[in-house]
């Protein structure tokens, strides 16, 4: 029996999506690497723009948004070369407020405008249905912006080349999750990349780790939360178990989009930074911080926090400033006034750390100020996942044993003897425990080390591929659950 190339694609692209753990994406994205790496330097800007493009505009759902990108990239390029060329201060502040304003008004368009109406009311502004955002707007948009303004400060120079600039709004890796990639960090890489077998190594374990963390871990995790959601009275350690499945859920969800993401930008040339650090070792809110979504948090840091003032200010302006950031952060992550109080609440503990509790925390023990900051991050969490105040209320309180039936009962006792492998392997994929061990034990330069290596990400690529595979399972998780 001969099977063409059309049977072939078929059998891809049926029932397909290409989200980024789909084996459509994974057969994109190793063609669209190995097209790079054969094609001449000249022509690998032109290439990426294409692929990029051609990535954003597979979801027939998204494709008549592509004209959003294309005005944010063109509009944002021509600001730029005029800030950059332009002398007159007046002329200037004009280009950086077009490029600025327009990057706000689609986010305020596409993503906020039903919490604007639900606000104000729908005789000032109606409320849209099914109105859908382009893929990878806050990125694309918070890239686009830290660009001009970047310009304007005379940090960077302004790029002359559209297909340069465009491949760096649009690159696909770091489209859909991140992490925020400034125009400052890539911009010689965008001229000229070195490609080399040993960066393509680095970069394709880094992307199997991801993957492994997304797949074998993220993705079973949600469905524990699933299971939970759809289970009927619960007791207090069952509604405990589903905020800790939640909480190692999103980090191995949004740190291995951002491993995989990072790991494709080295096989292209491109070196981004690290977006996660074992946030869940932090011994307070401030070091959490630090290490959760680091380039979401420089992004605010520098572009809004230290422009207010920062914290060379007084006391209250320095309060005031850290509120707007804080509720700039819960906007960013969803529009909802539950994303709103989330921002907020860890914006207030922040603050108390920084004021009142500074010196009692100094004297605390290590152990003891870990524990104080996971329960926060957890019960912040609850917050996040909460459709609506009434939600975040009624599981916090269950939590703590107002209302449960039980503090633990068969339903529960059954959850954790059939999940407890998966929650002490998330649990200790939270540390650096299992990277020392694989960077000492398994990877080396020797051949035996360099073999196991290759074995191990082999087997770890052999382990997503029936969950990769699976229509319902895939179905399942790029639904809204």
């Amino acid at each position: 029996m001969t099977i063409t190339w059309e049977q072939v694609l078929a059998f891809l692209c049926e029932d397909q999506t290409m989200a980024i753990t789909s084996l459509l994406f994974l057969a994109f994205f190793a063609a669209v690497a190995l097209i790079n790496y054969a094609l001449p330097r000249v022509l690998r800007p032109y290439f990426l723009l294409a692929a990029s493009y051609g990535f954003f505009c597979y979801d027939p759902v998204n494709r008549p948004l592509v004209w959003v990108i294309a005005a944010a990239t063109v509009l944002t390029w021509l600001c730029g070369l005029i800030i950059g060329k332009v002398r007159a201060k007046p002329v200037r502040v004009l280009a950086l407020a077009a490029s600025v304003g327009f990057g706000i008004g689609i986010l305020v368009y596409y993503k906020y405008w039903n919490l604007l109406a639900d606000t104000v009311g729908g005789s000032i502004l109606s409320h849209r249905e099914n109105l859908l955002a382009p893929l990878g707007l806050s990125y694309f948009t918070f890239a686009a912006m830290s660009y001009t303004i970047d310009v304007y400060r005379g940090s960077v120079p302004a790029q002359k080349n559209l297909i340069n600039f465009g491949a760096y709004v649009a690159l696909f890796p770091q489209l859909i999750a991140g992490p925020i990639v400034r125009y400052a960090d890539i911009a010689r890489e965008l001229e000229h990349r070195e490609h080399s077998w040993e960066n393509a190594a680095v970069g394709l374990r880094r992307f199997l780790v991801g993957l492994g963390k997304k797949v074998i871990l993220a993705d079973n995790f949600a469905l524990l939360i699933r299971l939970f959601r759809q289970s009927g009275e619960k007791s207090v350690l069952f509604y405990w178990m589903y905020a800790v499945a939640f909480t190692l859920n999103i980090y191995f969800d949004f740190s291995g989009y951002s491993d995989m993401a990072i790991g494709m930008a080295k096989l292209f040339g491109f070196d981004f930074d690290a977006n996660f650090d074992h946030p869940y070792l932090s011994a307070s809110l401030t070091e959490f911080w630090r290490r959760w979504h680091i380039s979401l948090g420089r992004w605010f840091r520098d572009y809004v926090y230290i422009p207010l003032g920062g914290s060379r200010v007084s006391t209250p302006k320095c309060i005031r400033n850290l509120l707007i950031v804080w509720i700039l952060t819960g906007l960013w992550h969803g529009a909802s006034w539950t994303f709103v109080a989330w921002g907020l609440y860890h914006g207030i503990l922040l603050l108390l750390e920084k004021y009142p509790l500074k010196g009692i925390l100094a004297k605390t023990p290590s152990p003891i100020r870990h524990i104080l900051t996971l329960l926060a991050v957890i019960v912040g969490w609850v917050l996040f996942f909460s459709p609506d105040f009434s939600s975040a209320i009624f599981y916090l309180g269950r939590m703590f044993g107002t209302g449960s039936r039980a503090f633990w009962d068969s339903t529960a006792k059954y959850y954790f003897a059939a999940n407890w492998k998966l929650l002490v392997l998330g649990i200790l994929g939270c540390g650096p425990w299992i990277r020392t061990l694989y960077r000492h034990l398994v990877f080396s330069r020797r051949s035996p080390g360099l073999v196991l290596s290759a074995l191990l990400l082999i087997g770890i690529f052999l382990l997503c591929v029936p969950y990769m595979t699976n229509a319902t399972y895939q179905s399942f998780l790029y639904a809204q659950f």
